[in-house]
């Protein structure tokens, strides 16, 4: 009889337990993005895409692992940027239509074009907006960061912003 009592604490013990986890446990986003670098005046307009994966160990804390590739025709040059970023996010879950979102990035910068290329480091400390569609899918809204590489040396660095919206898989 002593055990049949503990059956019911169990099996709701699990439920409230399941209810918990009610979150993505990984996201992978892709999507077009729009990236402007400028230093000293002079500005380059990036056109690319970007993707990313969130790995979510808790309803709040993403880690997350960023790309993007983008191309520019400025100057009568063509050039490659491509950024490699890592860090966390924070989400509010707390709304099952809209997720927000902030975050910090940080890794290198590519940047080639005209036979020679330069690498930097980089970062972009922004947030965005997901819309969900359904339990596996999100529409990113928009996703708008300051961004920042120093493919400079020294003390020059290039200021920016990075725009991005696109398509959000939730597993």
């Amino acid at each position: 009889m002593k055990k049949l009592i503990w059956l019911p604490i169990f099996l709701l013990a699990l439920g409230v337990s399941a209810m918990a986890q009610d979150y993505p446990k990984a996201e992978v986003f892709g999507g077009y993005s729009y990236t402007h670098l400028s230093e000293a005046g002079d500005a380059l307009n990036f056109n690319g895409g970007s993707a990313s994966l969130s790995v979510n160990p808790n309803q709040t804390l993403g880690l997350v692992a960023d790309v993007g590739v983008s191309h520019t025709s400025s100057f009568g040059a063509d050039a490659n940027l491509f950024t490699y970023l890592f860090g966390p996010k924070l989400a509010m879950r707390s709304n099952d239509t809209f997720t927000p979102y902030v975050h910090a990035l940080f890794g290198g910068a590519r940047l080639s074009g005209g036979g020679s290329s330069s690498n930097a480091f980089a970062m972009a400390l922004g947030g965005g907006l997901d819309a969900k569609v359904n339990n596996n899918v999100a529409i990113r809204l928009g996703q708008v960061e300051y961004m920042m590489t120093r493919f400079s040396g020294g003390d020059g660095h290039q200021n920016g912003v990075r725009v991005s919206a696109g398509i959000v898989f939730r597993f």
